[in-house]
């Protein structure tokens, strides 16, 4: 079970689609879930265009799941280049040089430019075009599922500042 494993789902309001991907959270800070991308890649341009997003967090050994609805911003650039310089120099090579979610020739091209980067480039110095994103939920929805299908579902939603709290029907 990956604890920190989310699924985002997001629109694209140029394109009119919508999009969904496993990111990994890093941080919960107060109300906000962080995790971090390319700035150039396709979730980054869908929530450039529309800021709202769905989460999803799923735990099939205990069937719950946690659904989540939020508005997304980018995270200040401090905060980026102070958490890059902690990372693994691994994971900064491949931030570094990875066109995220462009075509590339071979599997091969993406070994060579990992070895490159990891080779030359400054392993410290966070691109422009990576950062991190925060969500900051305005609805959530607890989900216990249970073998009858009389699943429990609870939901806290803000409205005028105040969390509403109810139940669903399963």
């Amino acid at each position: 079970m990956n604890i920190e494993a989310v699924s985002i789902a997001s629109f694209n309001n140029i394109s009119k689609e919508v999009d969904s991907r496993f990111v990994n959270l890093k941080f919960i800070n107060g109300n906000e879930f962080i995790f971090f991308s390319n700035y150039n890649s396709p979730k980054s341009l869908a929530f450039n265009s529309h800021n709202q997003i769905s989460a999803l967090f799923f735990w099939s050994s205990i069937n719950i799941q946690i659904r989540i609805k939020a508005n997304i911003t980018k995270t200040p650039r401090k905060f980026n280049l102070e958490y890059f310089i902690k990372r693994d120099k691994k994971k900064n090579a491949l931030a570094i040089c990875s066109d995220q979610s462009k075509p590339t020739q071979s599997y091969e091209d993406v070994q060579r430019k990992f070895k490159k980067s990891l080779d030359l480039d400054n392993l410290q110095d966070c691109p422009e075009y990576w950062g991190g994103y925060s969500f900051i939920p305005y609805y959530f929805e607890f989900w216990k599922g249970h073998e009858s299908r009389l699943n429990k579902r609870e939901i806290y939603e803000m409205k005028n500042n105040c969390w509403d709290e109810y139940i669903l029907e399963p």
